[in-house]
């Protein structure tokens, strides 16, 4: 060769040949800060125990959610997202609002035992109502008033009893502005919201209906969550949420939305991203793994990973404490190997 290079080398392998020199090229690092962990608290005790449809996610009773709080936050990991199911369900999902319902006595319990940690609550109806959907009133859309007035006294609820980040998920329009004004108004301006901005109408949220008992009694929620064909329109969505108030937007499902997030990214640079692997995503690599069909951890990380590198800076899954034990794992063996 004239130019002196080996025939069997490009430029751009070089630094792929050991675990060492990619360390040094890698460009995106995921980290256990980086991960919020969902947790389903069950304010009855025979609601406790584990989702069939989510191999290792179990749903914890107040009693059991102390020690769940404690592995949490000895992963790294710094943030937790709250799911209720409550005892008693009826037509207008009265106990969402309730101050002593589930999500805030679960929010002042993780609060007094790791006050450091982050925690947000899902506001929504559909655990809370016997119809299954996010609105007061039973059918697809859910645009009634009340449901905006119930959304903004259960984010005050949850603000109260000490939530960081309140978290509406049913995509109502005028949800943000509502709870925002109800939040200023109730004396909790510095609680941020994390809206749901980006919510596809997903097939990947079955084993999460199971698991918070949600699933709707009839009809479905494509009247207001977004088609998964249209990108251009959740960029909409999200400006629109901004404006009304919202600190961060959440894209879900996160894995088959890496377009939108990376989209998202680059047209709103300032925007605070969060991404939700759900739940069917972790079931298909859970599955999988369980089969012998794929290793757990590899395709776990690198699912969170490219998550990371689409321009997520939160990412809410399922894998969140096991993951960041995996990558503390590995941090500590690259120490050792150190000189």
């Amino acid at each position: 060769m004239t130019d002196g290079r080996h025939p069997s080398f490009r430029v751009l392998t070089r630094l792929r040949r050991t675990d060492a020199l990619r360390s040094l090229r890698r460009e995106t690092h995921l980290a256990p800060e980086d991960l919020v962990q969902p947790i389903f608290v069950a304010e009855a005790e025979r609601d406790a125990g584990p989702v069939p449809s989510l191999p290792g996610v179990n749903r914890v009773s107040l009693r059991e959610l102390g020690p769940m709080v404690d592995e949490i936050a000895a992963s790294g990991v710094r943030g937790v997202l709250i799911f209720g199911i409550p005892r008693v369900k009826d037509q207008c999902g009265g106990a969402a609002r309730d101050p002593r319902g589930i999500v805030p006595r679960a929010v002042e319990s993780i609060k007094r035992r790791s006050p450091d940690l982050a925690v947000a609550t899902d506001v929504c109806l559909c655990q809370y109502t016997t119809h299954g959907h996010c609105g007061v009133a039973a059918g697809t859309s859910g645009l009634d008033r009340r449901t905006l007035e119930v959304l903004g006294r259960t984010a005050v609820a949850h603000a109260a009893a000490g939530a960081d980040l309140v978290a509406p998920s049913g995509m109502f329009d005028g949800t943000v502005r509502t709870i925002r004004e109800a939040l200023d108004v109730g004396g909790f301006g510095q609680v941020g919201i994390l809206s749901y901005a980006v919510k596809y109408a997903s097939t990947l949220y079955g084993p999460f209906r199971d698991a918070a008992a949600s699933a709707p009694a009839s009809g479905d929620r494509r009247s207001h969550q977004i088609d998964p064909a249209n990108a251009r329109e959740a960029l909409a969505e999200a400006r629109e949420d901004v404006r009304e108030g919202a600190d961060a937007i959440m894209v879900k499902p996160a894995g088959p939305s890496l377009d939108v997030i990376a989209r998202l990214r680059t047209a709103m640079p300032e925007l605070a991203i969060a991404a939700y692997q759900v739940s069917g995503e972790y079931a298909m690599i859970a599955a999988a793994a369980e089969r012998g069909w794929l290793d757990r951890r590899s395709a776990a990380l690198e699912s969170l990973t490219v998550i990371k590198r689409a321009g997520a800076d939160m990412i809410v899954s399922y894998w969140a404490t096991e993951a960041a034990r995996w990558l503390e794992q590995g941090s500590t063996a690259g120490r050792r190997r150190s000189p």
